[in-house]
């Protein structure tokens, strides 16, 4: 169960960070769900790191790390996206 939850999280996280991030973005969805499940990783990471990711009630600045580094992850994971898929089409 907590594959299909890192799943879902993951992709609401990407699809979240895609729609932050401004023009477009050239990664397929299941690219940018796996971006999303690095984000929530990094996050909780982060949460830990400065003593946050347990509190009561909703973590949000958990939940802020995460959406901040999945926005990261995503940004940086399109680009080498479309330089490696560009430098494919110029082979060809």
């Amino acid at each position: 169960m907590g594959w299909l939850w890192a799943i879902i999280v993951g992709f609401v996280l990407g699809l979240i960070a895609k729609a932050i991030i401004p023009g477009k973005q050239h990664s397929p969805l299941w690219l940018i769900t796996i971006f999303g499940i690095c984000g929530a990783v990094l996050g909780n990471w982060l949460a830990m790191g400065f003593g946050i990711d347990e509190t009561r009630g909703i973590d949000w600045g958990r939940h802020a790390l995460q959406l901040a580094a999945a926005v990261l992850i995503v940004f940086l994971g399109d680009r080498a996206y479309s330089a490696v898929r560009g430098d494919k089409k110029q082979r060809a």
